[in-house]
């Protein structure tokens, strides 16, 4: 319990009765010698260490640029008095009883404890700074320390940590080097431990390896040594807490007009979508997008092994592996719960991404009455995420002659759409294009649109066009039926 220890005076006896409440006052012991003594001034020597920068390389960014207005970037000195304290803060609490304090009591505790820990040691701060000491400690003890700042800025896509000297952040398609520093690799450990234990997961020795997500939704990878040479590496990927519309990349020149329309009625219509790219490319922001045009009054199961997924529809169920336990039994794969979802009555199964034998199972599913389903790949091109497929069918384990297995990729998917993350740092859907049927034993195909590269203009920034075929997509006859067989002249023409 939060109380005053044994031997600490009044307030003992709160800190033993079992039941005082939680908000009892935090533990402070080793009392300055005088509570009348005014603090001293930091000694030169310290002085110096606190106010030393903290060393960055290449082209990093102040955490100042990458922090949070919330909770303002550690100055030196900050993190200078931060380090001294904070052994004898922790010394102090009732960690148990600290993490079931709501946050705002907890922090005002732990401000009083911090200011005469300050006065103990001769420390002088200003009140800015002690707000500041005292929301990174915060940050330390509730939420993941020093990714904080970078999770609230919502310039972040991605955060990438390499051992506890090395933070880097996608900011606008481009990689940087922040001056953000864990004080050793069981510091990470904690915040590692800390992200996977939320899920009911775990990272150690025996377990090096470890997929989980934040209560944001955003996705996160662990591996640690001896697989990390380096110290634990942690990389998250980030979620707009803006919700992605079609119209909202129209906007941002991600696609064209006319491509915005076209998938928003291949969402509609019930099309079978496969969405490919490469890692980081965009897909599942294109996939959630895609996803706004669904129906309300259909039931939508989603199938991932980080669920990432951010569906808008009110029937929604969502599905996620789970990982064997330390016994090497329990393992739930996306397989598993695909078999198990066309027992769920699903109108659509997403598929967060199709990466080994679930690919047969998707493949049925679409061609019995599942249609609107989508997925992701990988794969760098239309005809490539094809041959992915095909592939990972035969990782499956059922052995199906290679005519028949393309006749069902042929039956099942209707629209390939490729998405790319260029060099200027945007992304670009590159290619739409349509699966027109089998000849023989190929898949032939037809692109609807794609982007044509033309140059690079002064700003960095590619330049080029979105181009149609005008050709009238296969799929005619199933977008008449819906009705829309105009609006889907007027985008492709």
């Amino acid at each position: 319990m939060f109380g005053r220890r044994a031997g600490t005076g009044g307030s003992a006896a709160l800190a033993d009765n079992p039941r005082r409440a939680p908000t009892a006052e935090i533990v402070r012991v080793n009392r300055a010698p005088s509570a009348d003594a005014a603090p001293a001034a930091v000694e030169p020597a310290a002085q110096q260490v606190f106010n030393s920068p903290l060393p960055f390389e290449g082209q990093a960014k102040p955490a100042s640029s990458i922090a949070a207005s919330a909770q303002p970037a550690l100055t030196a000195s900050v993190d200078g008095v931060k380090r001294r304290i904070q052994p004898i803060l922790l010394k102090r609490l009732d960690l148990s009883v600290a993490a079931a304090l709501p946050r705002d009591e907890l922090q005002v505790q732990i401000t009083e404890v911090v200011s005469e820990i300050l006065a103990e040691e001769h420390i002088n701060i200003n009140m800015s700074e002690q707000r500041q000491l005292v929301a990174v400690m915060l940050n330390d003890m509730l939420g993941l320390g020093p990714l904080e700042p970078l999770l609230a800025d919502e310039t972040i896509t991605d955060i990438m940590v390499n051992g506890p000297d090395r933070v880097f952040v996608e900011r606008r398609g481009k990689l940087e080097q922040t001056d953000i520093k864990f004080r050793d690799n069981e510091h990470v450990m904690n915040i590692a431990t800390r992200i996977v234990s939320r899920i009911g997961r775990r990272v150690d020795e025996s377990v090096p390896l470890a997929d989980a997500r934040l209560p944001d939704g955003s996705r996160v990878n662990i591996i640690i040594p001896p697989l990390s040479i380096d110290g634990p590496s942690i990389s998250i990927r980030k979620f707009s807490k803006k919700k992605i519309t079609l119209d909202i990349m129209e906007r941002q020149g991600n696609m064209s007009p006319q491509m915005a329309r076209l998938l928003k009625i291949a969402g509609r219509t019930r099309l079978n979508i496969l969405i490919s790219g490469g890692t980081g490319s965009g897909k599942t922001t294109l996939l959630n997008a895609i996803s706004h045009m669904i129906d309300p009054t259909e039931r939508v199961v989603t199938i991932e092994d980080a669920a990432e997924l951010q569906l808008q529809q009110p029937h929604v169920v969502r599905l996620e592996t789970r990982p064997p336990n330390l016994e090497g039994l329990g393992e739930i794969n996306q397989r598993d719960l695909l078999k198990n979802a066309l027992r769920m009555r699903p109108d659509r199964i997403i598929l967060g991404e199709i990466r080994s034998g679930e690919a047969l199972d998707m493949l049925q599913a679409m061609n019995t009455g599942h249609d609107g389903s989508m997925g992701t790949i990988h794969a760098n091109n239309p005809r490539e995420a094809l041959t992915r497929m095909e592939n990972m069918v035969a990782m499956s384990g059922v052995k199906l002659p290679t005519e028949a297995v393309r006749s069902q990729i042929a039956a099942a998917v209707h629209v390939i759409v490729q998405i790319s993350r260029m060099r200027d740092g945007m992304r670009r859907i590159t290619r739409i294009t349509e699966v027109v049927g089998l000849e023989g034993d190929i898949i032939t195909t037809q692109d609807l649109f794609w982007y044509e590269f033309k140059g690079e203009g002064r700003d960095g920034q590619l330049t080029g066009e979105f181009k149609t075929s005008g050709l009238r997509p296969h799929f005619m006859p199933r977008v008449e039926y819906y009705g829309l067989e105009r609006a889907l002249l007027e985008a492709v023409s």
